[in-house]
């Protein structure tokens, strides 16, 4: 049996960031759950049970336009990342293991291309039981592109690590393969990836009442050594963080969620 590295990641810090820029988000998207930057805008979408859309925002978080994903249902989005040419919106929730049809949608990033949606499904090759399980660790709110790969980050509420798993970027139904487990001391909500910073960036949270921002320094696929972490709260009360995007090593772009502890939900920059 193929051993996966378990890496132990250092907590360097657990401070307050700085909120530089703070906006209050349509009712439409009280759901936010993903996060990218295309061209001008930011692209966001809901949460589950949301109609299968994208939403594009201006600077300050106003929704410029609508862009219906063709032949998507939306029954747990959770994150989306980007390369050169296509978006990847993953259908990955699976809050009681009991999903046989988690998907990845893949869409052009040109709204003029004659390109129909492509679907990427898959199943994780260790699950063996569909049950109903309250504390499954086959749910994953994760999402990033590195080269020709699609990086899963899985969910695990009991012991506060994360698995990743692999997937092609190829139409196809796969086996997700499983490639690391990183200890990151928390439930992992949402990733980005910066290719030329090499920097990886996780939201998480411990207890469902506080979030923080993960960063992990100098991320690939063949590093066989421990990573070094920066983990820092974020300081908006009681609310879901499950989006982020990153802008440089200090600054980052989240969204929360509309929730009853808060009036709507917000898309913040924050400054580590």
């Amino acid at each position: 049996m193929k051993k996966i590295l378990i890496f132990l990641l250092i907590i360097q810090n657990i401070n307050s960031q700085k909120i530089l820029k703070d906006y209050p988000l349509s009712k439409t998207i009280e759901e936010t759950s993903g996060l990218e930057i295309i061209g001008d805008y930011f692209v966001t979408h809901n949460d589950s049970g949301g109609d299968p859309s994208l939403y594009y925002l201006s600077k300050k978080g106003e929704i410029i336009k609508t862009r219906k994903i063709d032949s998507a249902v939306n029954k747990d989005w959770e994150d989306l990342t980007k390369d050169d040419k296509y978006i990847y919106i993953s259908d990955i929730g699976n809050n009681y293991s009991t999903r046989k049809d988690l998907k990845i949608y893949k869409v052009p990033i040109d709204e003029e291309s004659n390109e129909k949606t492509q679907i990427i499904s898959f199943n994780y090759p260790e699950q063996d039981s569909y049950k109903i399980n309250r504390n499954t660790i086959y749910d994953a709110e994760g999402l990033i592109s590195v080269n020709d790969k699609l990086l899963i980050f899985t969910k695990n509420r009991a012991k506060k690590i994360t698995e990743l798993y692999m997937l092609p970027k190829s139409q196809g139904n796969y086996n997700a393969k499983k490639i690391k487990t990183l200890n990151v001391k928390s439930i992992i909500t949402g990733a980005d990836y910066n290719k030329e910073l090499k920097l990886l960036a996780l939201t998480s949270t411990i207890d469902f009442i506080k979030y923080y921002i993960i960063t992990i320094d100098n991320f690939n696929l063949e590093n066989n050594k421990d990573y070094k972490i920066n983990m820092v709260e974020i300081p908006i009360g009681k609310t879901q963080v499950e989006a982020i995007k990153i802008i440089d090593r200090n600054n980052f772009w989240i969204t929360s969620e509309d929730e009853s502890s808060s009036k709507h939900a917000r898309l913040l920059k924050l400054n580590i």
